[in-house]
């Protein structure tokens, strides 16, 4: 998850685009993809291997941002006679199009992941397959991974079954138009289910002890001549939406455990010190934290449309830092083997055409439901696959990190030597004259220094704009 996600839209784009472009020279992002790769992802484009179950009559729909035309997932939602739940989750089937060792699958290996800039996307596959003939459009037929996962009136799962099935989605929806429906209700029970289901699965992730975090967008606003930087709270849809996608991988972790073959999403608990951190803070930003309440509760309770509380949650997922990849090939799966957020064990499967792993995650939960052993081209990747998945991420965490560094600077270079109220958030134990600084207007969190007495931690801090160029990157900040 991007630490901080943005958006340039509109008139903000045209100043910022050779900033980014510099930024891709810099991080070394994969451009172009070879002719051989483009010509055999046309050819697989054009001639996929399609699965003999046809489950076109299942009337499913995807729900993803505005003008997404990568769409992994597509759901239908039901009622069971005994009053639980069905959910159909139908995943994009990548290993369709893509032959094990050909071009296509070593330039995958490559890229291991989709690269999200603010302006624009460098995708995992070609756009044929990512955009087209694999991607779930509504009204096309498509080879997919079909899980069925049936659930009890508490939102509990009972039953899970995955399979490769042809599909067609009926409806490409937006986020922002399914929460407009299910609030007016006029959503028809298949969507109106989403908020249902949604809820009872966010009840039991509280009773495990698990976290979503509902982080903030970053985004820019064009003001005539001018931009500025703002927040954009994520709508309750999108945590329900989430819930589907985190119910499928958390069933994907008990298949390949129970057979004895697998690759998980594993996250360490929190080191005392990162909570320590937070808590600071919590405490800089305004948000109550009492002694006695664990971290999960209080991310609960912060409220994403606060500017404030949008920080504290942004400054959250320096607790997600550990994550990676554990592969177990001889039945004992490692200990923990837990990811400490979803508090359960957790794998990544629903966004294949975007995330490498997930191709070869999806392939060892068909052949366990099947009672089959894993194909020979899964086994024999799966040892090397957490170190390319840590590569992979380790570039598309430094491609988030340095485009909001840049887009900052950007926005804010015109402006230097101008005086800011900033909260400071963070103060570093061995320079207590530098730390970060939280500006509510402009939308910035950037680094303070310069000063010789300490910075006062959890207080106001009138602070003077001291760099900001986006050819380094780079906001400075120094107190006034």
């Amino acid at each position: 998850m991007p630490r901080r996600p943005l958006h340039v839209t509109g008139a903000a784009e045209a100043p910022l685009r050779a900033a980014l472009r510099a930024l891709r020279t810099e991080l070394a992002v994969p451009d172009s993809f070879p002719p051989g790769v483009l010509a055999e992802a046309e050819a697989a484009a054009k001639a996929p291997r399609l699965p003999a179950y046809d489950a076109t009559d299942l009337p499913l729909l995807t729900i993803d941002p505005p003008g997404s035309t990568d769409l992994d997932q597509a759901m239908h939602l039901a009622r069971r006679a005994d009053g639980g739940y069905r959910v159909h989750y139908a995943i994009a089937d990548v290993a369709a199009f893509v032959t094990p060792g050909g071009a296509l699958d070593a330039e995958a290996h490559r890229r291991v992941l989709t690269l999200y800039f603010p302006d624009d996307k460098v995708p995992l596959h070609p756009p044929v397959l990512s955009e087209g003939a694999a991607s779930l459009l509504p009204g096309e037929p498509r080879p997919a991974l079909l899980w069925r996962i049936d659930l009890d009136a508490e939102g509990r799962r009972v039953a899970t079954d995955v399979r490769r099935a042809l599909v067609r989605s009926r409806a490409r929806l937006d986020y922002a138009g399914v929460q407009r429906r299910i609030d007016a209700g006029t959503a028809e029970e298949p969507l109106a289910l989403l908020r249902e289901i949604g809820r009872l699965r966010e009840a039991l992730e509280v009773e495990r002890g698990g976290i979503s975090l509902n982080v903030p967008e970053q985004e820019i606003v064009a003001h005539d001549h001018s931009y500025s930087l703002v927040y954009r709270a994520p709508l309750p849809a999108d945590g329900w939406n989430a819930q589907i996608s985190l119910l499928t991988g958390m069933a994907a972790a008990d298949l390949m455990t129970a057979a004895g073959t697998g690759i998980l999403r594993t996250l360490p608990t929190a080191p005392d010190g990162a909570v320590a951190r937070l808590r600071r803070s919590a405490h800089a930003l305004g948000v109550d934290w009492p002694h006695h309440v664990p971290y999960a509760e209080v991310v609960r309770t912060a409220d994403p449309a606060n500017p404030r509380h949008a920080a504290f949650l942004q400054e959250c997922t320096t607790l997600l830092r550990g994550a990676g990849y554990t592969v177990f090939t001889d039945g004992h799966v490692p200990t923990p083997a837990v990811h400490a957020a979803v508090a359960d064990e957790y794998t990544h499967c629903t966004a294949p055409l975007r995330r490498l792993v997930d191709r070869y995650a999806g392939e060892l939960c068909v052949a366990a439901v099947a009672g089959n052993e894993p194909p020979e081209w899964v086994r024999s990747a799966l040892p090397a696959l957490p170190d390319t998945m840590a590569t992979g991420t380790r570039r598309a965490s430094a491609v988030e990190r340095e485009s909001v560094d840049v887009i900052e600077a950007a926005l804010l270079s015109g402006r230097i030597g101008e005086v800011f109220d900033a909260y400071v958030i963070d103060v570093k134990e061995r320079e207590p004259a530098v730390g970060t600084v939280h500006l509510e207007d402009p939308a910035v969190v950037a680094r303070v220094a310069g000063g010789t007495a300490p910075l006062p931690l959890g207080e106001w801090l009138r602070v003077r704009l001291a760099e900001a160029d986006p050819g380094r990157a780079k906001v400075l900040f120094a107190p006034a």
